[in-house]
């Protein structure tokens, strides 16, 4: 007969044993079925999804630990590699910007948009600048000097025809349109010598570019004589902009062409695909990177408010 032993679910589950009862997985749910048909006698119960038990065979707590790990273990493989990429730059963040940022706020583009205090001037010299960082990514994986560059072709998540329509209509509006600036130039150039000699760098600008528009932006009040102005702020998850520059506008920029989700869950099953090919060093160089990427970027996105 097995040993038996009064072990609280919580014990099983959580570290905390005040906590509440939890919900189950249905992997684990159907584990629970399977067992009790099997004895019938079993003090294992389920009510409504969740798990009550007073005495549990010791076998069945090794082998519910055993489906709980095997289901973390899954999930985490599912996610790969740029899971790995998120966390690390969710770190990267102030606590403004994200409830899982590290970063101590410096720089007046670090912390919340509602302090900041922008230009229209400041914002087109940012799109500019912006443009050519994408016009650089996007002519790199049509060339595609490493192979598997090729795969981030026509994703979806492509900005540079967005932004020449939003350039086109600020020029339409009278205003000036200014020469890119000295911290997209840098960063264009050090994109393409990152795609012909540092492969996993070079991915590690791609992805936190593109992931970090997707972001979105969030409404910083009403600047400029009444206006409402909007400025794009990295990774500051919405589902959608509010109102855009001047009268109400929606930049093109922030506009997709299908389901975003979708789009870029395509792009992240690339990246992973990717980098199945990766030895942990190549990984680890990759993630490395980042640091250099939300340097560069908060560069560019400093110009809003020069």
């Amino acid at each position: 007969m097995a040993s038996l032993a009064t072990i609280p679910q919580t014990h099983i589950f959580s570290k905390n044993p005040n906590s509440n009862l939890k919900k189950l997985t249905p992997k684990f749910q159907s584990f629970i079925i399977s067992y009790n048909r099997r004895n019938p006698s079993s003090n294992l119960k389920m009510v409504l999804g969740k798990v009550e038990m007073t005495k549990v065979p010791l076998k069945m707590v090794a082998a519910a630990s055993t489906v709980v790990a095997a289901t973390s273990d899954e999930k985490k493989k599912k996610k790969g590699f740029v899971e790995e990429m998120r966390a690390v730059a969710m770190k990267l963040h102030t606590k403004e910007q994200s409830r899982e940022g590290e970063k101590v706020a410096k720089g007046p583009e670090e912390k919340s948009p509602a302090k900041w205090e922008p230009s229209v001037e400041g914002y087109l010299r940012f799109l500019v600048d912006s443009k050519l960082v994408y016009d650089t990514l996007e002519r790199i994986v049509l060339e595609a000097p490493v192979d598997y560059y090729a795969e981030f072709r026509n994703t979806g998540l492509e900005r540079s025809e967005k932004l020449a329509k939003d350039l086109e209509w600020f020029k339409e509006q009278g205003h000036s349109i200014p020469e890119p600036s000295e911290p997209g130039v840098t960063y264009s150039k050090i994109l393409e010598e990152l795609a012909e000699k540092d492969p996993q760098a070079f991915i590690c600008h791609f992805y936190n570019t593109y992931f970090a528009h997707s972001a979105g932006g969030r409404m910083i009040g009403r600047k400029n004589g009444g206006n409402p102005l909007i400025l794009h702020f990295y990774h500051v998850r919405t589902h959608q902009v509010a109102e855009m520059i001047l009268n109400k506008k929606e930049l093109e920029f922030y506009k997709w062409d299908g389901d975003l989700s979708e789009l870029l869950q395509n792009v992240r099953e690339k990246l992973n695909k990717v980098a199945e090919g990766w030895t942990r060093e190549e990984k680890n160089h990759c993630l490395e990177e980042t640091e250099k990427s939300f340097k560069h970027s908060g560069e560019i996105l400093r110009l809003i408010l020069n």
